[in-house]
């Protein structure tokens, strides 16, 4: 059995998951609509928390979009929905970044477009990634060794923590 080492508690989860809504408004303060594409399934309950803050303190067109992908083998990667993501800004949002491969095949979608802009965002980033990724909106920054785990724990719709294996 693996024991759980907390770097986050609800509490600040809920502080970092609006900080993170805060610096896309200000990165993205000259747009009208955003697309936010959440990774199934924890990426995707993050994506909709980030998108009720947005609601409330931007006036942006939101649509969030779930993207599903198999993360031992992700080659195929799924979409919700696909609207034209020409000049679109798209946000691709997951838990946690811990090797970076997982986000890195989830932009293959967008390839196929022309969007304006790709952001990534999530709620722990972990140092040392296997892939070249990096990530624009952190709200937790870790270094941890390359046997360590980072994993959100979830209840529902309710993340209750963050923590290592």
């Amino acid at each position: 059995m693996s024991t759980r080492n907390i770097i986050l508690q609800q509490d600040s989860i809920d502080k970092k998951l609006e900080r993170i809504a805060y610096e896309i408004y200000e990165q993205n303060s000259e747009e009208q609509a955003l697309i936010l594409v959440g990774i199934w399934d924890r990426g995707l309950i993050i994506t909709h928390r980030i998108a009720k803050l947005l609601r409330k303190i931007t006036p942006f067109q939101i649509e969030v979009i779930e993207l599903r992908i198999d993360k031992q083998y992700p080659s195929e990667v799924t979409l919700s929905d696909t609207p034209d993501f020409d000049d679109k800004v798209v946000i691709l949002i997951d838990d946690v970044a811990n090797s970076g491969r997982t986000m890195l095949y989830a932009l293959k979608p967008f390839l196929a477009y022309h969007p304006r802009k790709i952001q990534t965002a999530v709620l722990v980033d972990r140092k040392h990634k296997s892939f070249p990724l990096s990530v624009d909106f952190v709200g937790y920054s870790l270094a941890t060794t390359r046997q360590d785990m980072v994993m959100v724990d979830v209840e529902g719709e309710e993340i209750r923590s963050a923590y290592l294996v």
